[in-house]
């Protein structure tokens, strides 16, 4: 029994051994079947040279626009802020009870509206006062002035001596001081009394009630009873950078009415058209950039004050030039070019210069002529001399889906015909 345990245990260790084999030969195996042993088809993805070779002479599918002899318009863009020109915060001018408010929030006014009443009782008791001090003073210079009359006719008679007639002169005279005094105290107490009706002082447009009716208000209160604000005409105000402000002030100074857009902040919805009205007079250093002040009529009221808006501003319009998309303009490392195609379909790489810029079309100064085809799409793959299919809308609606699982060609290679 002792004899056959280690012959046993010799059997057990070598098992290990016999597997680890196994194993490796089955890898070696399959590393062999896998890595390509077999020679894959030609003309299939992976079969190397055939299938790159078909992919080099396919066209390449592109957009493309045709030049054109027309005309472009000089446009500067900004930014800009929708300012009033007149901003009133509506304040009492007298303490009292707001007995009345005869207004409603958002109201638009004329001036000299009544917008709110404070009660008038005190003030109307102290141009009673007033008028009542003003009478008694004028009875007592009637009285002097009938004095000094008889006065003068007595000393004509030598019945009286001339110093008495000289102090009823002076008298006469007192009363009369009193009497423009009383007067200007009758007319401060009218226009206090005035005061406790609020008037609009401008036409514009009424924001929201501060204050409600019942308060006791201060002519000393700095928030005020309403703000009313001018919204006809309105103006925009944008800056320029300074390189810019020559052509524009050219154009002003001349009297040549510039005409101004404003678009919402998405620039896509037009919102009113105005005028170019002043120029700032000098330049902000930390910025380069010159301020600009626009007017609008803003009749429909689309414009409100401290509205962000993206301006354009048209400094010349209806220049002729030839004109081409601004999609169709690539740059290299020497400068603008575009791909234009021949008779052939075949691209060519024109050096081109360009000038102004309108939204998407730009003008050409040199390097192009009316008439040519340029690529506007589809330019990642192409060279000097390369072969295009030009595709249109009604193409890519006829061109089939891909087929889920099926072979794909490279990015942006259309079909084999």
């Amino acid at each position: 029994m002792s004899d056959l345990r280690p012959e046993a245990g010799r059997r057990r260790i070598s098992r290990p051994w016999w597997w680890a084999v196994f194993i490796v030969v089955v890898a070696l195996a399959a590393y062999w079947y896998w890595s390509g042993s077999k020679p894959a088809p030609a003309g299939r993805p992976g079969g190397g040279a055939p299938f790159m070779g078909s992919m080099m002479g396919a066209p390449v599918p592109v957009r493309i626009a045709t030049t054109e002899d027309s005309t472009i318009d000089v446009v500067y863009r900004a930014i800009g802020t929708v300012t009033a020109y007149n901003t009133v915060t509506v304040r009492a001018r007298v303490d009292g009870e707001l007995q009345e408010v005869l207004f409603e929030d958002g109201q638009k006014v004329k001036k000299g509206d009544v917008l709110a009443r404070i009660d008038p009782r005190p003030y109307q008791i102290r141009l009673d006062q007033a008028l009542g001090q003003q009478r008694q003073n004028q009875a007592q210079l009637e009285n002097a002035q009938r004095d000094l009359q008889r006065y003068q006719l007595l000393f004509k008679q030598n019945s009286i001596a001339k110093q008495q007639v000289d102090a009823q002169v002076a008298l006469v005279q007192q009363y009369l001081g009193s009497q423009k005094s009383d007067q200007a105290a009758v007319d401060d107490a009218r226009l206090q009394l005035s005061f406790t009706e609020i008037v609009a002082p401008m036409d514009g447009r009424l924001g929201l009630r501060q204050v409600d009716q019942g308060n006791l208000i201060s002519a000393g209160s700095t928030e005020g009873l309403v703000v009313l604000t001018q919204t006809q005409p309105i103006s925009v105000v944008f800056t320029l950078p300074q390189a810019r402000v020559p052509e524009v002030l050219e154009q002003f100074r001349q009297g040549s009415p510039l005409e101004v857009d404003v678009y919402d902040s998405s620039d896509t919805r037009k919102l009113a058209t105005g005028q170019l009205e002043s120029i700032d007079n000098q330049i902000d250093i930390a910025t380069g950039t010159l301020k600009l002040k626009a007017r609008f009529e803003n009749e429909d009221e689309t414009l409100f004050p401290n509205q962000f808006v993206n301006v354009r501003l048209k400094v010349r319009t209806g220049l002729p030039a030839i004109v081409a998309p601004a999609a169709a303009i690539q740059q290299g490392s020497q400068g603008a070019f575009v791909y234009a195609l021949d008779d052939s379909d075949s691209v060519q790489i024109r050096r081109v210069e360009t000038g102004t810029v309108e939204g998407d079309k730009v003008a050409i100064t040199q390097g192009l002529e009316a008439g040519v085809r340029v690529v506007t799409e589809g330019v990642d793959r192409l060279r000097e001399g390369s072969r295009v299919e030009i595709v249109t809308a009604t193409a890519d609606a006829a061109r089939p889906a891909p087929v889920p699982g099926g072979r794909r060609g490279a990015p942006g290679v259309g079909a084999p015909h």
